[in-house]
């Protein structure tokens, strides 16, 4: 990798743990009128909304990692174009969180980094594995975001809207990576992955 190549990586990093996301398309439910959640509720969506955004924090680091092992231009070119719809998550839930009073992880630079290790792994491996890491990775989120749906108050539409959304962008991300053959990954890793997420997001619910 070239100089210029590492520091717009490094850019590329930095913009995203510590300057505010932007979105192209507008933000799901911001049409929506907002509703008057009590304080239990409040801080229950902020703890949900910031695991989605510390998720997304993690998905650009995997993505990056892996974009940056990938031996297939092709490949390369759709983990760029999922990364940048995963901005744009993170965007939203960066927007509902402030809406709501609350604030991000305190730990996003240590998941991102964490993250960026494994996307460079998964790379190393080969393509075939490299999408098979990123289709698993989009089940399980798609898994979680199902569980938020249930999880969220009927009431507030605002967070129930950029939540289903996001669940249609991951699910188009998975099918993009079969598509462009991924393999299937041992139970082991899946059970492994699954394990690593668990901490992430109960960490992430409180800090």
């Amino acid at each position: 990798m070239t100089v210029d190549q590492t520091i717009i990586e490094i850019d590329r990093a930095l913009r995203t743990i510590l300057a505010p996301a932007r979105s192209v398309r507008a933000v799901p439910g911001s049409n929506q009128p907002d509703v008057e959640l009590d304080v239990a509720q409040k801080r229950h969506v902020v703890g949900l909304m910031r695991i989605n955004h510390c998720g997304e924090i993690c998905a650009q680091a995997l993505y990056q990692g892996q974009a940056l092992t990938s031996r297939d231009v092709a490949v390369k070119e759709a983990l760029r174009g999922a990364a940048d719809e995963e901005t744009e998550h993170l965007a939203w839930t960066e927007q509902r969180i402030a809406e709501l009073g609350g604030h991000k992880s305190l730990l996003n630079p240590l998941w991102y980094a964490g993250s960026l290790t494994m996307g460079l792994v998964a790379g190393a491996l080969g393509d075939k594995w490299n999408l098979g890491f990123l289709a698993e990775t989009e089940r399980q989120v798609e898994a979680h975001l199902d569980g938020h749906l249930l999880d969220l108050p009927e009431e507030d539409v605002r967070s129930r809207a950029i939540v289903e959304q996001m669940r249609l962008d991951e699910i188009r991300h998975a099918e993009t990576a079969i598509c462009y053959g991924a393999a299937e990954l041992p139970q082991p890793i899946k059970a492994a992955m699954k394990m690593v997420a668990k901490v992430m997001t109960l960490t992430a619910y409180h800090l």
